[in-house]
């Protein structure tokens, strides 16, 4: 069995005190891990996330990430950002049912975004976000 003395406490307070005192101003964790604007796109193929997923990191500044990052980043910097504000392409899509979800999670002009939707195939999710979720070159 361990005693602690009360000459034992105190040095570990003071201790833990002058630690607390030295470290400097907490900080919270910075999710922000990369500069300028970006996003971390996925498209799943299928309802599940377990299906075949494509991903890429689209960095905006410069445009880099896949093949059509500069034509992305356009079309996002026109849209503020917002996804769901990119004008639709006239577009024929067949009619087959083949979902494909697609995930958008990031920063952009500070703010952040996190975007999700599932579309009946992968011609109406071109048709609906441009070149930003055009990942398979």
């Amino acid at each position: 069995m361990t005693y602690l003395t009360r000459a034992a406490a105190a040095a570990g307070a003071l201790l833990a005190a002058t630690g607390l005192l030295t470290a400097g101003p907490a900080r919270a964790a910075s999710r922000d891990t990369h500069p300028g604007d970006w996003l971390r796109l996925t498209v799943t193929k299928g309802g599940a996330r377990s299906g075949g997923t494509l991903g890429a990191l689209l960095l905006c500044d410069p445009p880099l990430g896949h093949a059509h990052a500069a034509e992305a980043c356009a079309e996002l910097d026109a849209v503020d950002g917002d996804i769901d504000r990119i004008p639709a392409a006239h577009a024929f899509c067949p009619m087959i049912f083949a979902p494909v979800t697609a995930h958008a999670r990031g920063r952009w002009n500070g703010r952040w975004i996190d975007f999700e939707e599932t579309y009946t195939s992968a011609c109406v999710m071109r048709a609906r976000t441009g070149p930003v979720f055009r990942l398979d070159g």
